[in-house]
């Protein structure tokens, strides 16, 4: 009789502070599916659920169930409500027969509007359903992990690149020491130690730098006989949550004391390279300038990280956008992206050709700068669907809603439907633009941008903007972070609670 494993994902990164909520309807446009129908969404994509069909495919002795698989963009708090529909998916799921093993693909840094650790109450109710059934889970890099989420699973184990280009390899993992357990062959106990701090993550590649030194010294954990994983998460930093700050976790076969040692180890390195983890960033108008000196056959590239969607950033603000204009570059340019569903639509309505007074940014919220109001032309008009052709979600169905491709003084400008990162060069082969024709490509993006653009372009440049998520902590006022943390804090200007 084959051996019965459940698999479920909630997939979410949140940011404390930003001025928009997500419901039910992003998860479901972005990721919403269970049983048979998982294999067609998911099927050879370097992606957690990808790892968990070709788990099955390799292994005959079990049979695998996917329950409620969903994911959303990074962005605001969830709606209570939602979550509640997911959590009952899962737990309705997981009440209908008994399983040998379950397996849960997490984030880590899930808020809602009224709780800073849904993934704790999560894992407790699963736990609660499956008594002492084997359970396994994985987390982003950034997660915010806490202890109590440690104690509710017998293994745990997070991404170990940054840009997280392992995934899938990530979830084998977890599946594979699932099946020892299972078999009786290991016997994992973990342990956490926590870094009183809070790091931002704009120079926590692990390609340089010091979180690929971390990443190194974790690596030398894991070939230590008895030990079974160590990750170092870097947390999350708009996540305002009793959890926040950085994590070394470590599984041992058995050995909790083992496990203990290496954790405290690995993030007693990490608060050492503290100081290493901050960076001052150029402004944008400094950023550009920098960008037109260097020089190449390829495009050089500016992220603007505050607004990046995948830290909860709203593609609405307009600093990286106005400086762009006020330079009047000499070069072909692209501008990737706003976030204006409205604007589309009048696009669609006028046509291509057509020329419309618009508004870029802004429209979300004028905390991050008011509108640039501005004549454009509409180039051109799509679906806004493709399949990813870089690492990052290798082949992974990618669906932005309807866009439209302006012109504005020769700068070419990216307006979708809905709010994601433009983090793989078919976005742009989506809007007929050859990268090798540009010679400045502006982006709201941040670190995954480098995998599939590093190869693509000269030189990438972070630069210093308004937004939800920016360099500098002390815009923000948190109410949940841990006491050990608030010194740290005060350093650095930041407002927490009295």
């Amino acid at each position: 009789m084959k051996k019965k494993l459940a698999v479920a994902r909630l997939w979410y990164e949140g940011n404390s502070f930003s001025p928009i909520t997500t419901d039910l309807d992003i998860f479901q446009a972005r990721e919403w599916v269970e049983g048979d129908a998982a294999l067609a969404v998911y099927r050879d994509t370097a992606t957690e659920m990808g790892a968990v069909i070709a788990f099955a495919d390799a292994h005959d002795d079990w049979e695998v169930t996917f329950l409620r698989c969903t994911a959303a963009p990074p962005g605001g708090p969830v709606t209570d409500s939602a979550f509640a529909v997911i959590r009952g998916d899962i737990l309705d799921g997981l009440q209908r027969q008994k399983w040998d093993a379950v397996y849960l693909s997490l984030h880590g840094a899930m808020i809602t509007n009224g709780n800073p650790t849904p993934e704790l109450d999560l894992l407790r109710d699963v736990r609660g359903v499956i008594g002492k059934t084997p359970l396994a889970a994985t987390f982003d890099l950034h997660a915010n992990i806490g202890q109590p989420m440690i104690d509710l699973v017998d293994i745990a184990i997070g991404y170990k690149t940054y840009p997280h280009i392992d995934m899938d390899k990530v979830a084998a993992r977890a599946l594979d020491l699932l099946d020892q357990m299972v078999q009786g062959k290991v016997k994992p106990v973990g342990a956490i130690a926590k870094v009183p701090a809070i790091y931002t993550s704009f120079n926590m590649r692990t390609t340089d730098g010091p979180m690929a030194e971390m990443a190194a010294a974790a690596a030398k954990w894991r070939a230590e006989e008895g030990v079974l994983e160590a990750t170092v998460f870097g947390g999350f930093a708009y996540g305002d949550s009793p959890f926040a700050g950085p994590t070394a976790m470590v599984f041992a076969d058995g050995d909790r004391m083992l496990a203990q040692r290496a954790a405290k180890a690995l993030a007693a390195d990490m608060a050492a390279r503290r100081e290493r983890f901050a960076l001052k960033l150029p402004s944008a108008v400094e950023a550009i300038a920098e960008a037109l000196q260097t020089k190449g056959d390829k495009p050089a590239a500016i992220t603007d990280p505050a607004d990046n969607p995948l830290s909860g950033g709203i593609g609405d603000t307009p600093t990286l956008f106005r400086a762009l204009l006020e330079a009047k570059p000499d070069v072909p340019c692209v501008f990737g992206f706003f976030w204006d569903p409205d604007l589309v639509m009048e696009a669609r309505r006028a046509g291509v050709g057509a020329k419309l007074d618009v508004a870029f940014g802004g429209r979300v919220s004028a905390a991050f700068g008011k509108p640039v109001r501005i004549s454009a032309k509409v180039l051109a008009l799509t679906d806004g669907k493709f399949r990813n052709v870089g690492p990052f979600e290798n082949n992974f169905a990618i669906d932005v809603g309807n866009t439209a491709m302006f012109d504005v003084e020769g700068i070419k400008v990216i307006v979708t439907s809905s709010c994601q990162t433009p983090n793989d060069p078919a976005y742009f082969t989506l809007h007929g633009i050859n990268l090798a024709e540009v010679g400045l490509l502006c982006v709201k993006a941040k670190n995954h941008f480098r995998a599939g653009f590093a190869p693509l372009t000269r030189t990438i440049i972070e630069c210093d903007a308004p937004g939800p998520a920016a360099a500098s902590l002390q815009h923000y006022r948190f109410r949940y972070i841990p006491q050990g943390v608030v010194q740290s804090f005060s350093e650095y200007g930041v407002r927490t609670p009295n």
